[in-house]
């Protein structure tokens, strides 16, 4: 659908790179409101970087779309201030994104929830595409409606994907679609679980994957698997915080072991 002049169609490139002992933000690019803040090291050699989308949310109509490569050896942590928003609307909006991890560097993508308003038209898009010798851990959560407001997902449609490619080879294809019939069949709205989760994490081991099982509670239903050696773990939720608190516990747990780093938890968090 053609763009109007009250639509953002808006990108924002992103290049890091291994340099002089610790990963620098080399490239950025943008067009429209999606932008980041100053590059943050609080931990010395890792870039943390925040992405951030002025306006507040996605509305109808808009197109954004995101582009972080990360060159051989460097390491970053990516994530958002605040959570993503798709509001109603009659036409259809998007966000893709797309990830690019070369060979011996690492990347953390830690965004916070994306809420979808009843009434939107969503959709998201992530390729994530890894080289051999790449390290990755991240997440996705999707919330549908409001729960914490008792606002329901009852209305509008969701279509959110993602895909993971090792050296080539398609790993994961994950989709989430809501539609006006699935609200009549529990099993294809997730038990009617307003908010669901997944974690990605390379290179992991069976330690990795009984960590993973170990998790739980507040309501929290999760399930973990690896392929080869990636740990995919899925979390479904009544509500954002329980979810998004145990991928934080289980981020925190699993980054000693596959990128050799205590946890460093970003300090827009705290705020």
């Amino acid at each position: 659908m053609p763009s109007t002049a009250n639509d953002w169609v808006a990108r924002l490139s992103l290049g890091f790179e291994a340099r002089h002992g610790r990963t620098a933000l080399v490239h950025r690019q943008r067009q429209g409101p999606l932008s980041v803040q100053r590059s943050l090291y609080p931990e010395g050699p890792v870039c943390h970087t925040y992405l951030l989308h002025p306006p507040g949310g996605i509305a109808g109509g808009d197109q954004l779309s995101v582009d972080c490569t990360l060159a051989d050896n460097a390491h970053a942590l990516v994530t958002t201030p605040g959570a993503g928003k798709f509001y109603r609307a009659n036409r259809p909006s998007s966000l893709t994104q797309t990830i690019t991890v070369n060979n011996g560097a690492s990347l953390e993508w830690l965004p916070l929830e994306a809420i979808y308003f009843p009434g939107c038209n969503a959709r998201q898009t992530t390729h994530i595409s890894l080289a051999a010798g790449a390290r990755f851990i991240g997440w996705e959560t999707h919330c549908a409606g409001r729960p914490v407001m008792n606002e329901h997902f009852d209305y509008g449609a969701i279509d959110a994907r993602l895909r993971l490619r090792i050296s080539g080879q398609l790993v994961l294809s994950d989709r989430l679609s809501l539609t006006p019939q699935s609200y009549h069949f529990p099993a294809a709205n997730h038990r009617n679980f307003p908010v669901q989760s997944t974690l990605i994490a390379t290179p992991a081991n069976e330690n990795d994957l009984a960590m993973a099982r170990q998790c739980g509670g507040d309501g929290l239903t999760i399930g973990a698997t690896l392929i080869g050696d990636v740990l995919i773990v899925r979390a479904l939720a009544p509500h954002t915080e329980p979810a998004m608190r145990a991928m934080t516990e289980l981020w925190q747990a699993l980054r000693p072991n596959i990128l050799g780093r205590a946890p460093c938890p970003p300090r827009i968090w705290n705020t």
